[in-house]
């Protein structure tokens, strides 16, 4: 088994790890409806494009009677 030579520096651990931080995502806006969406990823009403892809049914809140 590799045994290393000597320990690596705090400096030298961070300096690698420096491109391991997550950049925040790019949004867009959807041409037909102006919402902010994910890139390459649908709204939240199912348009990518400003085309509908996806037909979206939204839940009835039902209130629960005890």
């Amino acid at each position: 088994m590799a045994v290393q030579k000597s320990k690596k520096s705090r400096s030298r651990r961070d300096m690698r790890r420096s491109h391991d931080a997550l950049g925040s995502a790019s949004l867009s806006n959807d041409p037909q409806t102006g919402e902010k969406h994910r890139r390459h990823h649908l709204t939240q009403e199912g348009f990518y494009r400003g085309k509908q892809i996806v037909e979206v049914v939204k839940p009835v809140n039902e209130e629960k009677e005890a």
